[in-house]
């Protein structure tokens, strides 16, 4: 048995590049950071950074490219793939190892995304606070309550 599956998270460096194939197949493309920290024998914490190719086709390639920017925390689910290709000015061989994503799950909204925030400088303000965006967020799958009928306690789920 077989198995090439890549789980990873990270933040992207730059934001998504989409293009399309001559067949109108969206593709996109990004470069996502990953940190491992551990502590060194002498104490010294140390960290190494790595990054990774990503690739993305149809309409995850368009997601990607709408919702995803530079700095954006996104778990990638995929499969490996290495390609190689003659180059045109040396006549060598290359090869590129690539995330091939599968399924994509983007990460936490920054605070301070919503339309009442502006940046000034490198500091974000925002108009309402953490608990007004929730809210906000959630009103599509809040259940509508009617006040003017008698609630009774044994009645209530919980």
């Amino acid at each position: 048995m077989n198995l090439n599956k890549v789980f990873i998270i990270g933040r992207l460096t730059n934001d998504p590049q989409l293009r399309s194939t001559p067949g109108g197949q969206s593709v996109g493309s990004f470069s996502l950071a990953t940190n491992r920290n551990w502590t060194a024998k002498n104490g010294q914490k140390q960290t190494d950074t790595q990054f990774h190719n990503v690739v993305v086709w149809g309409r995850q390639a368009e997601i990607a490219s709408q919702y995803l920017k530079k700095g954006t925390m996104v778990l990638i689910e995929g499969r490996l793939q290495t390609r190689s290709w003659q180059d045109k000015t040396t006549g060598q061989t290359r090869y590129a190892t690539e995330i091939v994503c599968e399924n994509m799950q983007m990460g936490p909204r920054a605070m301070g995304s919503s339309s009442n925030s502006f940046s000034s400088g490198s500091k974000e303000f925002s108009q309402e606070s953490p608990k007004d965006n929730f809210l906000e967020d959630m009103k599509d799958e809040l259940p509508e309550i009617n006040l003017e009928e008698d609630i009774r306690s044994d009645e209530i789920p919980f």
